[in-house]
């Protein structure tokens, strides 16, 4: 596959932002997703200034604001009718040291609601363009590092720990990539997730105060194997260690508990459009 047209979310620092470069100076039309506009500009410009791809479009939201995400699925289905790849890599860490509970604007536990639910809302709004764009790839950037969902305190009201959000936030993903998948066969568009590299050097592996472990050069190739190899035109519903697949936590395997996930979702979702609208 040659993708033509991809959407990479989170593409103004870290590994969106070299997967951007590397797309672009490769002749893939890429659509910058970021908050800061400054960013954005500085992330254009580095692209043309090595010699890549002019970018397709440029495109605004906050991930933690499901309003946000509502309306950047509503520019990219009117803005790129060509859009065969799209890439959830915007994710929010572990936050500092001792740093406590944050809530997005909706009221959802902040790491569930930015790298797990906008992801979600944001693919169901774009399939049928990726549909019409088949063969089409997504592509969730997910984490080794897991934690089963408490189906009685999602939110994790109660106990609070920064990392165990981080890694439900991605187990999350996993699970959804399995269910999509199956919803999806047939279709020509195929879903993925992958643990890119091991604490790669990103602002949130700094933040977080760790000592970086891999190379955006490491997590980048390995989602790029996702996103245009050949190889893997077929694959679909599998999650991915770099390159290996890879068994992930068992509650990703339990069709009860993508079930209540499901529910979940659709029912945070609809609360947060409905009021807010």
């Amino acid at each position: 596959m040659s993708p033509t047209t991809v959407l990479i979310t989170g593409a103004t620092d870290g590994l969106g932002r070299w997967l951007a470069l590397r797309l672009a100076t490769s002749g893939v039309g890429v659509v910058l997703h970021g908050r800061n506009p400054a960013r954005l500009d500085e992330t254009a410009r580095e692209i043309r200034s090595e010699g890549g791809r002019e970018p397709v479009g440029v495109v605004r939201a906050d991930l933690a604001d499901l309003r946000q995400v509502d309306r950047l699925a509503d520019e990219v289905l009117d803005r790129f009718a060509g859009l065969d790849v799209l890439v959830n890599n915007a994710a929010v860490g572990f936050g500092e040291p001792g740093a406590g509970r944050e809530l997005s604007p909706d009221g959802i536990e902040l790491r569930f609601a930015v790298n797990y639910l906008a992801g979600y809302h944001l693919t169901r709004r774009l399939l049928p363009a990726l549909v019409a764009a088949a063969p089409a790839r997504i592509v969730n950037v997910a984490s080794i590092g897991q934690a089963p969902i408490d189906f009685a305190d999602p939110m994790l009201e109660h106990g609070y720990d920064g990392y165990r959000a981080y890694r439900q936030s991605k187990l999350a993903q996993i699970m959804f990539t399995i269910d999509l998948a199956e919803e999806l066969r047939g279709s020509g568009v195929t879903v993925n997730a992958l643990h890119p590299a091991t604490l790669m050097a990103t602002s949130m592996v700094r933040e977080a105060e760790l000592t970086p472990l891999s190379t955006l050069h490491d997590g980048g190739e390995a989602t790029l194997r996702l996103i245009a190899d050949p190889d893997v035109a077929d694959v679909s519903g599998v999650y991915f260690d770099q390159t290996m697949a890879a068994t992930p936590n068992p509650q990703a395997l339990d069709p009860d508990a993508r079930r209540r996930l499901r529910e979940l979702s659709d029912a945070l979702v609809a609360r947060a459009l409905a009021r807010r609208a």
